[in-house]
């Protein structure tokens, strides 16, 4: 596998980075619970519900730690049906909890912390209308020219001085592949490589924002894992943000490049940079075998939760295999469900048990996964605002995501960071930078 350009000579700035790609529906995955689908995701946008963090989540869960009261009744829901009621017990991961249901019938046998005693049989997935679709906030642009772009670029590179928002309006209005036809053609029209002459015009931030865009989505995840972990020290978070969110095929292709261009073998590289039992969880990563299915099997959800609860919070001491266990197979849609029975077994919501029976970055692999169980878009969107929070911005981390979910669904993220800390993703980039850095970063997340 090769890619026009990379690495170019002399290298890529140090930047700790990555990014990711996967259409995933934002929660609920399954649709088991009955509300209507929002536009900002889970929760619904309006009205709020109680509980749900006006503002910074609180340390102790995701992203806030209150128990949801008074969810609406779902529309039509019979009377005494239990809809639209929170279920006893603290609310899994600060999210509202969804509501109680009652299983009527025969069925599947007592199962003590189910509502009415009773598992309810696998369900298929949502229906159509109950899905909400992800989305970028760029598109492949029509009537789309990659000699046209590249004489553009070369125009405004060309002589004394640069043309930088010539540059953003080309990049930002791109897909990634077409910016990859746009590289092939300028060295086909002018005999130059188009990142070194990038790299020559311009520096700083916008350079590194840039050069990420200009990068195929699978290396650049590549390249991010490599520099996490290359020279001395290893930027843990950078290995949990890619690998602990990506899907199946991302994680196989991010291993097969990784070896195509660094003649290295990602596993070797993670076990011989971490150790213990964050070091196990990121193999198990590795290997792209979570299972994908999206029926949820509330039967395995209550087996599961008994498990956990079992080498955890019900024990001396952690069995941290069985966390590992169930963490690195289990479906999203399935993890979400077995989140929910595990606040009925356990009476406490997993997040925080992992808190209480985890430390370092483990604990931080662990919840990542648990997180985009429950609600991608407010995982991306609490990494972005802890980016910019306080003094200084971590560039690196606010380049990283936007650049990979540009494609992918920064609209939802961009809904939940609203939702999450009344105020726009724009508001508080157009605050936290400046000059052509800060052009470039509206323009890819839009006002």
């Amino acid at each position: 596998m090769s890619y026009p350009g990379y690495p170019p000579s002399g290298g890529y700035p140090a930047f700790p980075g990555y990014p990711p790609t996967g259409q995933e529906s934002v929660y609920p995955p399954a649709g088991q619970y009955p509300y209507p689908a929002a536009p900002g995701g889970y929760p619904p946008a309006a009205p709020p519900a109680a509980g749900y963090p006006a503002a910074y989540p609180a340390p102790g869960g995701y992203p806030g730690a209150t128990q949801a009261a008074g969810m609406p009744p779902y529309p039509g829901a019979p009377a005494g049906s239990g809809f639209g009621v929170p279920p006893a017990g603290p609310a899994f991961g600060g999210y509202p909890q969804p509501p109680a249901q009652s299983y009527a019938g025969g069925g599947p046998a007592q199962i003590p912390g189910y509502p009415g005693g009773q598992a309810p049989s696998p369900m298929p997935g949502p229906p159509a209308a109950m899905v909400q679709s992800t989305q970028g906030t760029i598109r492949a642009a029509p009537n789309f020219d990659a000699g046209r772009d590249a004489e553009i670029l070369r125009k405004a590179m060309k002589g004394f001085g640069t043309d930088e928002q010539a540059i953003i309006d080309v990049v930002a209005n791109r897909s990634n592949d077409q910016r990859q036809q746009i590289k092939a053609a300028f060295k086909t029209m002018y005999g130059k490589d188009l990142i070194k002459d990038l790299k020559s015009e311009l520096s700083g931030n916008v350079e590194e924002l840039i050069l990420a865009l200009f990068m195929p989505s699978t290396y650049y995840d590549a390249w991010s894992l490599r520099h996490a972990m290359k020279g001395a020290g290893t930027q843990e978070k950078v290995l949990i943000e890619i690998l602990c969110t990506r899907t199946n095929q991302e994680i196989r292709e991010i291993v097969t490049c990784y070896k195509a261009e660094f003649g290295r073998d990602i596993e070797e590289d993670i076990r011989a940079d971490t150790s213990g039992h964050f070091e196990r969880l990121l193999v198990s990563m590795c290997q792209g075998n979570r299972d994908e299915n999206q029926t949820v099997d509330y039967q395995k959800a209550q087996e599961d939760a008994q498990r956990l609860y079992q080498a955890g919070e019900g024990k001396l001491g952690t069995d941290e295999s069985c966390f590992n266990m169930v963490l690195a197979s289990r479906s999203f849609p399935q993890l979400k469900a077995t989140v929910e029975a595990y606040s009925r077994v356990a009476n406490r919501d997993l997040l925080s048990s992992i808190d209480r029976e985890f430390s370092g970055n483990v604990e931080r692999g662990l919840k990542t996964i648990l997180q985009c169980a429950l609600n991608r878009p407010a995982f991306f969107a609490e990494r972005l605002y802890h980016s910019m929070k306080g003094a200084g911005t971590d560039d690196s981390t606010l380049i990283r995501i936007i650049v990979s979910r540009s494609e992918i669904d920064l609209v939802q993220i961009k809904q939940m960071f609203t939702q999450l800390y009344q105020k726009p993703l724009a508001a508080m980039i157009s605050s936290d930078t400046s000059g052509d850095y800060r052009r470039l970063l509206l323009a890819i997340v839009g006002q």
